[in-house]
């Protein structure tokens, strides 16, 4: 049997009633938490740019494109222009093991194929779990590999789109198993370059495109090399190399859910290997009352831990927009600082361009690396300030609120929800709505309900 093979038996064999309850609850605030991130990025220009593009294109009347009020469009543009909108606003989940932004991609391509095919609450959650699974274990297993190849994660994200999709369209073992394969030589993309631009959006709309595509050309049976992750210049070789752990991908399915474990919501904008930074940074200066003009030098540290990419922290810089402070962890240091608190707000135009924030990262040094407990820390660190006065305040956070190994709680989510839905211009009582279905996601009969509260008036 092929690798392949035998993930398509893994994915399609389990239906909704063996699928742990917090699997389920964890599912039900991906939704929530992409639906905000979605609303967040409905105004950058790259949003904007692929819905014009998606708008103008056309076609069978499918699915919505998120908190807009045109017509629908094929299932296929609806995700990626939905997965862009999520992506683009740096404000979606993360996997902490390789900060994989899944739920953008099973939310985008879920909704728009159960909209398409009037499918349950249910139908999408049983499909969202599992290529949760799959997908982050193939991510996990070719870390740091393919990383440090310069690849992006949206290398390993398609295969959360494209098994999702899969499930939704009810494909059959060696349908998924097509789809899969297909998957794995469909999507690319350069890190380095994604950090650092509208790329990174355009990679994760591109996946939700490849992999439902992948999906609908194995339904109307399209075949490809089924044996493309275990052969010669496969995919483990090309991308993990000699130390790709090929076992973890298939074995003890069903033990324990990803999507439990390691999914990590975002309660603050920005990448997620920062978010412990500006936690930790807040907590020091709140605990004694620090005062930006009292700060004489801000210690940072961090384990290292190379297949998690932890630390050290690089050099601290001056970021001037959105997509340079998600990717510069001595802004979340030092707005952490400055503020006693990070927060959405930290995303908007005043706070990048604060003078007081911008004097706090000239303070910022980066200590040595952390080398005890190392094993504790989820994109951990530990934050020590030292005052003009001679005080020194720290503060260690080992793994990000709202993640799997701190608990993610409904109140946070719906915080994140109230707070980020209205930049999208949705009133009240539509989030209302919205945030109720989502919460009895599994009780909805179709996504009706949900998709009429998304559209724009």
């Amino acid at each position: 049997m092929t690798i392949a093979a035998e993930l398509a038996r893994n994915v399609t064999r389990f239906r909704y009633q063996d699928l742990p309850a917090q699997a389920v609850d964890h599912a039900c605030m991906m939704i929530a938490s992409t639906l905000a991130s979605a609303a967040a990025g409905r105004s950058i220009r790259s949003t904007q740019v692929v819905r014009a593009l998606v708008k103008e294109q056309g076609g069978t009347p499918e699915a919505t494109i998120w908190f807009d009020s045109g017509d629908k469009i094929p299932a296929v543009n609806a995700a990626r222009a939905n997965a862009l909108a999520s992506d683009a606003a740096a404000s979606d989940d993360s996997d902490l093991r390789t900060i994989a932004h899944l739920g953008t991609q099973l939310t985008s391509c879920t909704l728009a194929l159960a909209e398409r095919s009037g499918a349950s609450g249910k139908d999408v959650l049983a499909a969202m779990i599992p290529a949760y699974e799959l997908a982050g274990r193939i991510a996990a297993s070719i870390m740091p590999g393919y990383r440090n190849q310069g690849f992006h994660g949206s290398l390993c994200v398609i295969f959360a789109s494209a098994v999702a999709s899969g499930r939704m369209l009810r494909l059959n073992e060696p349908q998924m198993a097509q789809t899969i394969a297909s998957a794995a030589v469909s999507m690319g993309g350069l890190g380095t370059a994604a950090d650092t631009s509208e790329a990174r959006e355009y990679f994760a709309g591109n996946a939700a495109l490849l992999g439902m595509n992948a999906a609908l050309a194995a339904q109307k049976g399209y075949c490809v090399e089924e044996s493309i992750f275990e052969t010669r210049k496969g995919f483990f070789e090309v991308y993990g190399g000699k130390d790709a752990d090929i076992d973890s991908v298939t074995r003890d399915w069903g033990k324990e859910w990803d999507i439990v474990t390691d999914m990590a919501i975002k309660l603050v904008p920005g990448g997620h290997p920062s978010h412990a930074l500006g936690e930790a940074a807040a907590n020091a200066a709140r605990s004694g009352n620090v005062r930006a003009g009292d700060v004489a030098r801000i210690v940072v540290q961090q384990p290292l831990d190379a297949k998690r990419r932890i630390g050290p922290m690089k050099p601290p810089s001056h970021p001037k927009n959105l997509v340079e402070i998600a990717h510069t962890p001595a802004y979340f240091v030092a707005a952490g600082v400055a503020d006693q608190d990070f927060s959405w707000v930290h995303a908007s135009e005043a706070k990048i361009k604060d003078p007081v924030i911008h004097g706090l990262i000239d303070k910022i040094e980066v200590g040595e690396p952390i080398a005890q407990d190392t094993e504790r820390y989820q994109h951990g660190a530990r934050v020590t300030i030292h005052t003009k006065g001679g005080k020194i305040h720290t503060s260690t956070v080992y793994a990000p609120r709202g993640s799997g190994a701190t608990g993610i709680q409904w109140a946070d989510v719906d915080k994140k929800f109230h707070t980020l839905i209205p930049m999208a211009g949705t009133s009240r009582t539509a989030i209302d709505k919205a945030l109720d279905v989502i919460h009895h996601f599994r009780d909805q009969p179709t996504v009706t309900a949900l998709i009429e509260c998304l559209r724009a008036t």
